[in-house]
């Protein structure tokens, strides 16, 4: 069997853009060669790795090689920069996943710190869940992740801040002069839960309390969350970090009990860290400019 590294990188990019076209203009290379890519891909194996019918989508030994694939991937890349780093200067692609309030409060600030310090290095961010991160991050789907709480982070990850969780409210809310929030009075008006991220602290926040978890509306993502807070359906609870995701007519104020999460820049458990994480870490030793706590 000679299956190669381009039949591999042709193989997951059509999976992750769940498209050829769209995982041509992602490598780079004509839809044909793609194409060409994965028939020979499944020539060498004797076998369909991708179903054609309605859209693309895995076969069963598709979903048996694709997460065997990225890990071949992770460590050809880590290879290539090992290399390129040998010579003086870090370059390359790098994968990094995080949250929705971390993509949007605190990847603006880091991007530009990594753009002017590895100028060669082209970070591509990855959205996702608290669930999703970790699983990402050992299948090899991303280098590196920006986890929230994990349980026992890796040696050599960068440590980030912490932030805290506020009560979400409309403007015109009779709470909204108050210094903070009591969680009771909060709920009052109904809690609006995204299980998409966060919900595991909102329960801790309730127990903390001592106030039984309960969610008049349950949904996915932190948009639809805003959306329905803003229209007076209820009110929320999220991090302090989402103060850059907010409509004019929502307002994030402190809440009790108050509850912090910490964020922790990392590799993945099961492999080698891409050399490329390193280098991101390392670029944030000397920034000392990180004050989550006070935004």
């Amino acid at each position: 069997m000679s299956v190669t590294i381009a039949q591999l990188r042709a193989f997951t990019a059509v999976v992750d853009h769940s498209s050829f076209s769209a995982a041509a203009g992602a490598l780079g290379i004509s839809q044909s060669a793609v194409s060409h890519a994965i028939s020979s891909l499944e020539k060498e194996l004797r076998q369909q790795v991708l179903s054609r019918k309605n859209g693309v989508c895995l076969t069963s030994l598709g979903e048996l090689l694709i997460p065997r694939a990225r890990t071949v991937l992770a460590t050809v890349d880590a290879l290539e920069a090992s290399v390129r780093e040998q010579s003086g200067e870090a370059s390359g692609v790098v994968r990094l996943a995080a949250v929705p309030t971390v993509c949007q409060g605190l990847l603006p600030e880091l991007l530009q710190l990594w753009n002017a310090r590895l100028p060669h290095v082209d970070v591509q961010v990855y959205e996702g869940d608290d669930e999703e991160l970790p699983d990402w991050l050992e299948s090899g789907l991303v280098d590196a992740a920006i986890l929230v709480d994990p349980m026992e982070p890796q040696p050599g990850s960068r440590w980030l801040g912490s932030d805290d969780f506020r009560a979400l409210i409309r403007k015109d809310h009779p709470l909204v002069g108050e210094a903070e929030i009591p969680l009771a009075e909060l709920l009052e008006d109904g809690l609006i839960s995204s299980t998409g991220g966060c919900e595991e602290q909102v329960r801790r926040i309730h127990e903390l309390a001592g106030i039984r978890y309960t969610a008049t509306q349950r949904v996915r993502e932190l948009g639809t969350l805003l959306s329905l807070v803003r229209q007076g359906i209820g009110v929320g609870i999220m991090p302090s970090l989402g103060q850059a995701m907010l409509p004019e007519e929502l307002v994030l104020l402190p809440l009790v009990p108050r509850l912090q999460r910490d964020l922790v820049l990392t590799g993945p458990q099961g492999m080698p860290w891409h050399p490329l994480t390193d280098a991101l870490i390392e670029a944030l030793r000397d920034w000392a400019a990180l004050q989550l706590s006070a935004r």
